[in-house]
């Protein structure tokens, strides 16, 4: 039980004894200063007067530029409704913080000139308001606080860290009444252990980069780790391993090009912090989905420095995977941030203005969470959703980005609760004239009610598609009780995308992804195994949809290798052989494996970086041949990447449809063989019958396939279809084989019975 005045101060929201203000007052000595001062160690002393000229509320963030007079220097604006003042903090290369009042406000953005202020500086805000967490205020101007628009980070909390310290809290973290610990305000400084922007000098037009541009139907995704990728690359500089420069060298380049992918997809390059969970194990956040700058490059991934020099280093990685053809793609997290729930740190938008940046619950002080990360930005507020749309543009016109894939993006289409396709999110992206243009990947889907939305984001969008993801998996494991829905997803997934003008490029198609198993791990383990994440394999999901062929785990049987190899290369070719865009993860093609860890977001180790040396056992060079032969392929026919959905029909007289289904009989699937029990699934592509011309009108043909799926754990025997469909086929991939170089050129004529072993796909070219 507390004592009487103990139950008082909880009331009051201070620490008994503390010096912790009650509700409402501000903390001592944190008023704003009638002079700017410098605080050195906790010690404050008068300090020349700095001028803070009025300067202009727009754009935000701190932009160097020539002031009045000709005079060099920054100006700062900030964002800030309902705070009562706002002290701009200037930090030496030594520590010491320099605070200066912004006076001027306009239309709740707080900003000031400072002249002499160049690109390198440090800095940070302290904002003044009501403690009040009851009615969601939770304004502390004795944390120093992040700009949303810094263009770079230095010091990034929790990198030399077993916790996070205290200090960084805008309550009393270890406060005795858990239950109420949000509500006591912290008023120690938290300035020496949180990260502050640096003001950048943004002088490139990019006049000298070619943006590749790739069409959407002709795009090859491949998701990468900036850090993972190039971490333990033996042809990479050490010093340049697991950063931008790593990744814009020419031996990680050499092998995206090898490959033949058309853009990488990078796991999160905003500035992202580590949660104090994490920390007190040992491990740290890898993955990077605990956004808080979302202008500013990571500055870990930086081999150059973090005072603004990681913004070049990003500019050059760009512009050297440009040069080799290939796009770049960010995943973004603009959802939730690294602030967390009410008991999470405050690193920025928390201490700016709480109830303005995030969605709070009908009791304003806890948060409404779709996210399963402790808050959800608001986006229908109108300087939220600026925040993200400047972002995105500044990414795209600055940074030079292709295009975006959001993470949980059905959150952003939240409206003030459900889910709506007309949100302000969605239609603000849909009218501007930079965003509509670049590649748009949604994640359709976050933890809400009402959350899941794959197909229903509307034009000019795409989705990860699960539902293809699912159907591939469980059709190679043997689990789909017919072949109806991959005969869907196969095809383009016409049932989700055919609506409103999309096409079937709408489909991201993927059979792995970051979160989850590895393609190796998929066939390999049918249970998580995630005891190194130190939350008692409790964390990832359950729903693997995966085989291990006979073992759990690795295993020197050589029949389940085998095994494991073949269906590793169904997995591929079904694929890459898909309707759709396809999406690899960085590492797939050489067998990269997790030992079963299927969340492995705090694995900043071997676990999950790229194994390079995979390359040198013949096996894993195999499977990387076989992809980036299958990938060559679908560039080289377009009727492997079609614009249009297929629709069925005969368009000529001999009755020759753009796309057919066959029954290992060699007839066609009728309705009662798309309900019936079966592992053998025959798709006819159609040359001749491909919608649309090329850049100078003339009609687009092409080859004619025909695909063999067999899943089952016998061979079948499978009639090759005669006229009209074909008179001979010639085998192009057999999956049943080790080495692909001795499948082509067998020529099997139409009518012929060919046995299909188990577990295999066999691609056909019409032959004549």
């Amino acid at each position: 039980m507390s004592s009487a005045p103990e139950q008082e101060a909880e009331k009051e929201g201070r620490a008994p004894g503390s010096g912790v203000p009650a509700q409402g007052e501000r903390a001592p000595g944190g008023g704003l200063s009638a002079h700017p001062s410098t605080v050195l160690n906790g010690t404050r002393r008068t300090a020349p007067v700095v001028p803070v000229w009025p300067g202009a509320p727009t754009p935000l963030g701190a932009r160097f530029r020539v002031g009045p007079d000709g005079v060099a220097g920054t100006n700062f604006a900030l964002w800030a409704g309902g705070a009562e003042s706002v002290e701009l903090c200037l930090f030496d290369d030594e520590g010491v913080e320099t605070r200066l009042p912004l006076a001027e406000l306009t239309h709740e953005i707080w900003h000031g000139f400072v002249p002499g202020v160049r690109p390198g500086q440090r800095y940070g805000y302290r904002v003044h308001g009501r403690w009040d967490p009851w009615t969601g205020a939770r304004w502390n101007p004795a944390k120093l606080l992040l700009d949303p628009y810094a263009r770079a980070v230095d010091g990034a909390e929790g990198n030399d860290y077993t916790s996070l310290p205290p200090e960084v809290y805008g309550h009393v973290r270890d406060w005795p009444q858990q239950q109420v610990a949000d509500t006591v305000r912290d008023d120690r400084d938290s300035a020496p252990y949180v990260p502050k922007g640096v003001v950048v000098h943004d002088d490139d037009d990019w006049a000298d980069d070619r943006r590749p541009k790739t069409p959407w139907a002709d795009s090859v995704i491949y998701e990468v780790h900036v850090r993972g990728f190039t971490r333990l690359h033996p042809d990479i500089p050490e010093e340049l391993r697991g950063t931008y420069a790593g990744l814009a060298h020419p031996a990680a380049i050499s092998h995206l090009l090898r490959l033949g992918v058309t853009a990488v997809e990078l796991l999160p390059v905003h500035q992202f912090a580590h949660e104090d969970h994490l920390l007190r194990r040992g491990l740290r956040n890898y993955w990077g989905y605990n956004s808080i700058g979302y202008f500013a490059p990571h500055a870990a991934y930086a081999a150059c420095g973090t005072q603004g020099q990681q913004v070049g280093e990003f500019k050059r990685m760009v512009r050297a995977l440009h040069a080799a053809g290939i796009e770049v793609i960010l995943d973004v997290v603009y959802n939730h941030t690294a602030e967390a729930s009410e008991l999470g740190p405050m690193l920025s938008m928390r201490g700016i203005d709480n109830r303005g940046y995030y969605r709070l619950q009908s009791d304003a002080r806890r948060y409404a969470d779709y996210t399963g990360c402790g808050n959800t930005l608001h986006v229908v507020q109108p300087h939220v959703l600026r925040l993200i749309t400047d972002s995105l543009r500044y990414w795209v016109t600055e940074m030079g980005v292709d295009g975006f894939r959001f993470d949980l993006a059905a959150a952003l289409a939240r409206s003030m609760h459900d889910v709506d396709m007309l949100s302000p999110f969605l239609a603000v992206i849909a009218q501007d004239p930079v965003l509509r243009r670049v590649k748009l990947i949604a994640e359709p889907w976050d933890v809400g009610s009402g959350g899941y939305q794959v197909g229903a984001f509307p034009p000019l969008w795409t989705e990860w598609n699960d539902r293809y993801r699912n159907a591939v998996r469980d059709f190679w494991r043997g689990a789909l009780p017919d072949v109806r829905d991959l005969g869907y997803r196969l095809s383009g997934s016409s049932d989700l995308y055919a609506w409103g003008g999309r096409r079937p490029y709408a489909s991201v198609n993927f059979v792995t992804a970051h979160d989850g198993f590895t393609l190796r791990d998929l066939v390999s383990y049918e249970r998580k195994h995630n005891e190194a994440n130190g939350e008692g394999n409790r964390d990832g999901t359950d729903d693997n949809r995966s085989w291990n062929c006979g073992a759990e785990g690795e295993t020197d049987d050589a029949r389940i290798r085998a095994s494991r190899r073949r269906q590793l290369r169904n997995l591929l070719t079904t694929l890459l052989l898909s309707t759709g865009v396809p999406m690899l993860v960085a590492g797939d093609e050489l067998g990269r494996t997790q030992h079963g860890n299927n969340n492995a977001y705090c694995q900043d180790n071997e676990v999950s970086w790229v194994d390079w040396g995979l390359l040198d056992d013949p096996g894993w060079r195999a499977l990387f041949d076989l992809t980036s032969r299958l990938i060559a392929l679908r560039h080289a026919h377009p009727v492997l990447r079609r614009r249009a959905f297929f629709s069925g029909r005969a368009h000529s007289a001999d009755g020759l449809r753009d796309l057919a289904w066959f029954t290992e009989r060699g007839t066609e699937m009728t309705e009662r063989d798309w309900y019936a029990p079966a592992a053998t699934l025959g798709m006819y592509l159609s040359g001749r019958d491909i919608p649309g011309r090329d850049a100078r009108g003339v009609p687009v043909t092409d080859d004619s396939f025909l695909a063999i799926l067999h899943a089952g754990d016998r061979p079948a025997s499978f009639v090759l279809p005669g006229p009209p469909w074909a008179d001979r086929y010639e085998v192009v991939v057999d999956t049943a084989r080790e080495q692909q170089a001795e499948a082509p050129g067998v020529v099997h004529r139409a009518g012929t019975v060919v046995e299909v072993p188990a577990r295999a796909v066999l691609l056909l070219r019409v032959a004549g």
